[in-house]
């Protein structure tokens, strides 16, 4: 394939009047009727910005001054925001963030098939920095600075971006950047050593539930003084060490050597009678959990009051992984089943109901792109439906769902796109959209999660 032949571009800044902001929250303005997309600006600003490319029907460029600033501008939290690529929002108040996530979904829903809930209910909002309990961060050695880089990479290109901290992660990571940076520098593997995953749970006050994982990612093998100097770190910082030499299943712990190899977080769930009603979720740190953890909790307790649970309900949760909503779910319900694709996640989700005493849940691996109707977990047929599908979305999903004739369906989201496309499927067989919403997950990020409630007409 002939690589695309790049233009000599304009090296004067030109002037744009930003009219609209696009998905991924970047400035809209027109040039002799060509669409120029401008980071950093915001609706109603006229900005002073550099080219950075140009393409047939549109180009690209960034800020470089603003004229004349909207109302809904702000100084970034992060001092690393203009040139971290792992925010695009921050310049942006939090209350327009969010109205503008917002206006996202409203826009697809009418997108696809002109669709809009009965009722909108208010964003979900949480905390706006620290909030960010998982992530990868890149690591590099940098010849010509002589000098190792730790964090996101930079906007526009793949350079590891030269921060000190991140206010978006977690403080217990995010404001220890600069010493995985000497970290990586003293070990003999620094140029051999491209990224660190990071996960946290709730501090357990325990030695051996550990509060924050480490997974080292190597590409050479390890000295016994490298170990040593692991195993150091990890008792200075309170950090679980895990190795990778090769592909997620050679994951391993290093440090502390007593425990098993789980964070945790728990779940409080307001039953009927506003009573508690409490979960501990265990999970290994390189297994799929919600980043934000006060947003996921208030998203559960959503899920289940929109569901109307009552303590006969047979309840089906599509996608459950670990078990999220599904052992919550199980507090309040008669039975609840859980599905996922993934046969390691069905065992962390049995690990987890065990390990709280359900008893009356049932955890199952199945295909979720072919019809599972007929599967021995299904044939009773469910009364409630939640739904959590990854970013495409749910559509085979969704057009097998009426052969359970559920009362109601929750939908989960992180896209609204597939959201609104799979919705239209629903009203299609025969069911309302009585609410939604989007919930705060990725503040200072154009990322939308979202939540919608479905009836049965």
């Amino acid at each position: 394939m002939a690589r695309r032949r790049r233009k000599k571009l304009p090296q004067e800044p030109v002037q744009c009047n930003i009219i609209n902001l696009s998905h991924e929250g970047r400035g809209i303005a027109k040039s002799d009727g060509k669409t120029q997309f401008v980071e950093g600006a915001l609706p109603g600003e006229t900005v002073l910005a550099q080219f950075t490319d140009s393409r047939g029907k549109f180009d690209e460029l960034k800020t470089l001054e603003v004229l004349d600033a909207s109302a809904e501008r702000v100084e970034p939290p992060c001092q690393h925001a203009q040139i971290c690529g792992g925010c695009s929002l921050q310049h942006m108040a939090s209350d327009a963030q969010i109205q503008f996530k917002q206006a996202v979904l409203k826009e697809q829903f009418e997108h696809f098939g002109n669709l809009e809930p009965e009722h909108w209910v208010e964003p979900m909002r949480g905390p706006s920095a620290g909030y960010r309990t998982k992530a990868r961060l890149g690591a590099r050695y940098v010849a010509k600075r002589e000098e190792v880089l730790v964090g996101f990479r930079e906007k526009r290109n793949s350079f590891i971006a030269d921060i000190q901290q991140c206010e978006v992660l977690d403080p217990r990571i995010g404001h220890e950047l600069l010493a995985l940076r000497e970290l990586v520098a003293s070990l003999s593997v620094y140029r051999e050593l491209p990224q660190f995953e990071v996960a946290m749970g709730e501090d357990q006050k325990d030695p051996e539930k550990d509060g924050v994982a480490l997974v080292v990612r190597h590409m050479a093998p390890l000295t016994d003084e490298d170990l040593e100097k692991l195993k150091v770190f990890g008792k200075q910082h309170a950090f679980a060490i895990y190795l990778q030499p090769g592909g997620v299943s050679t994951v391993h712990k290093l440090w502390p050597e007593s425990g098993e190899e789980r964070l945790y977080y728990d779940l409080e769930i307001l039953n009927k009678n506003r009573n508690s009603d409490k979960v501990s979720m265990a999970f290994h740190p390189m297994d799929f959990t919600q980043v934000n953890v006060e947003i996921n909790r208030n998203m559960v307790q959503r899920a289940i009051d929109w569901l109307d649970i009552q303590p006969e309900d047979r309840v089906l949760d599509l996608f459950c992984g670990l078990g999220n909503f599904t052992l919550p779910l199980a507090t309040q319900a008669g039975t609840v089943v859980g599905v996922e694709g993934d046969e390691a996640m069905v065992e962390r989700g049995r690990e987890n109901a065990q390990r709280n005493g359900l008893t009356n849940v049932r955890f199952s691996a199945a295909n979720l792109q072919s019809d599972f109707t007929s599967e021995d977990w299904a044939r009773e047929g469910f009364d409630k439906i939640l739904i959590d599908p990854p970013r495409s979305g749910a559509l085979d999903v969704v057009s097998y769902l009426t052969k359970f004739d559920a009362q109601r369906v929750v939908y989960v989201s992180c896209n609204p796109a597939t959201l609104a496309r799979d919705a239209g499927v629903l009203v299609e067989k025969g069911y309302r959209m009585l609410k939604a919403g989007v919930m705060d997950m990725f503040p200072h990020t154009t990322h939308v999660e979202s939540i919608a409630l479905f009836e049965k007409n």
